[in-house]
């Protein structure tokens, strides 16, 4: 059995990836796991996470309340949204939230990553929807994210960032790594022309692929099952506004102006 320090170590090493990757800038992002029902390890607020040590890492209870923490730290101002995801998913073990450039880029654009574009991004993630905006800190985020917690291992944050869980540490950066490649591909072959889409047939055979691997945790795939095979929504079920291999040439166009109007602000 691994030891809570360990665990603590591991959320310092998964911090430093997410600082490492980009995916963070300053004192942003979040990472939490899940020791007992009632017991949950999370980062600090106001601190970089690319510079923990396990003194750092700070212990709550299932309604955020500290158990544990040194003098100067206090949990991450993000706890709420975590425990949300706790809550509606018992078989998830830790939550990493960050900022990935591109993948928040599509969030500030109000741009959901639904265009299935290579096999893995489609047996591992399906689409990824974005969740209203909410303020952060508030009932707000974690009441946006709510609805998609049955159907989808991530999510992106509308003006914010993105969401990823899973049944480890290691499987929920993972996630958030996927998000990002996946938005990082789509945003470069829409500057090559566009990318030339799976289509429906091969997007329903990948389906059965992850069924047959059995794959944990949620995934729109899973909506699918009812469905007509080769149905062309079925990749898109849940995910909000769709794209197809028609999406207009100005996408980009479109993404680049809102972010930099954000930035502007």
């Amino acid at each position: 059995m691994v030891s809570e320090y360990e665990i603590k170590k591991q959320i310092c090493e998964i911090g430093k990836r997410i600082y490492d990757r980009g995916m963070v800038a300053a004192n942003d992002g979040n990472i939490s796991v899940k020791l007992s029902d009632n017991v949950f390890l999370c980062t600090p607020t106001g601190v970089s996470k690319g510079f923990m040590t396990p003194e750092y890492i700070c212990k709550v209870d299932a309604d955020g309340r500290v158990i544990q923490a040194n003098p100067g730290f206090k949990p991450s101002s993000e706890i709420k949204m975590h425990m949300r995801v706790y809550k509606e998913r018992p078989d998830v073990k830790a939550v990493v939230h960050a900022h990935p450039m591109y993948a928040t880029a599509f969030a500030i654009a109000g741009i959901p990553l639904t265009q299935p574009i290579m096999p893995e991004a489609v047996i591992a993630l399906g689409c990824v929807p974005i969740a209203e905006y909410g303020t952060p800190s508030t009932d707000e985020i974690p009441n946006a994210v709510a609805k998609y917690l049955q159907n989808f291992d991530a999510v992106l944050l509308a003006n914010h960032g993105a969401l990823s869980y899973g049944d480890s540490l290691i499987n929920a950066y993972h996630k958030m790594e996927s998000v990002e490649f996946y938005a990082q591909l789509l945003f470069l072959s829409k500057q090559l022309g566009g990318p030339k889409e799976l289509s429906s047939d091969q997007v329903t055979r990948l389906y059965e692929i992850r069924r047959q691997f059995g794959l944990k945790g949620k995934h729109p795939a899973d909506m699918c099952l009812n469905n007509k095979a080769g149905n062309a929504s079925c990749h898109n079920i849940g995910c909000g506004a769709r794209a197809n291999s028609k999406v207009s040439e100005d996408l980009v166009e479109q993404i680049t102006k809102k972010v930099l109007e954000q930035l502007s602000k």
